[in-house]
This record gives C-alpha cells, sequence and structure tokens, in this order.
C-alpha cells in the first residue's frame, strides 16, 4: 500500500492520514483481510510523528473501517470498502449543508423525515 499525503493540504494531519487509508481502501489497493504495515512504519513511510500515525488509525477503528486485534495487528475490517465510501458521502452531505445554513441536527430532522 503506497500513501501520501498532500502538503498542501490545510487539514490536521491525522485526518489526511484516515483519508489516505480510506482512499486506499476504496481505490482497491487494499481489501478487507488486510494486515497494515506498523504504525511505526507507516509514519516512516509518510514523513509524520507515530502518535499522528496512530490517531488516524484510532479514527477509522472507530468508523469501522480498521480492526485492532492484539498479536494479530491491524486489518481492514470486512465492508470496509463501501463503509468508507459511504463515510465520505454522508461527510460532503454534512459539509453541504452547512454551507446551506443547515445542522447537523436539522439533518437528522430530514432523514428522520424520509421513512
Amino acid at each position: 500500500m503506497l500513501l501520501k499525503l498532500d502538503i498542501g493540504d490545510t487539514r490536521p494531519l491525522h485526518e489526511q492520514v484516515a483519508g489516505a487509508i480510506r482512499r486506499a481502501v476504496a481505490e482497491g489497493e487494499c481489501a478487507p483481510g488486510d494486515k497494515l504495515p506498523p504504525a511505526r512504519e507507516l509514519s516512516r513511510a509518510l514523513g509524520v510523528n507515530t502518535n499522528t500515525v496512530l490517531r488516524g488509525l484510532r479514527t477509522l477503528r472507530d468508523e469501522g473501517v480498521l480492526e485492532f486485534r492484539r498479536g494479530r495487528g491491524i486489518t481492514i475490517a470486512t465492508g470496509a470498502d463501501t463503509r468508507s465510501e459511504l463515510v465520505d458521502r454522508v461527510r460532503q452531505l454534512v459539509e453541504d449543508a452547512a454551507r446551506a445554513g443547515y445542522s447537523r441536527n436539522d439533518l437528522v430532522d430530514m432523514i428522520r423525515g424520509m421513512s
């Protein structure tokens, strides 16, 4: 898996790390069940602090994209390829709504009204 960070990106580095891994999953560079390199190795490859990489990895774990297994390392979660796409679309929706003047609660109310 070849990850790169965009030096022109203004987002925090841990978000960029998480985004790079999401992209790798979405583009098929890694698939559910694949094991990620250790955080230290990723940090060296990306040129960022190990704690920054770990923070990005924890974000992806919390989203269900990664699974942390003691003794087995970090793997891409089953269904992560579709989940990461959906999470990206939801993030975009939240950003679009904010630009239009709607809050997250307004979005939730709209979604509830659709059922």
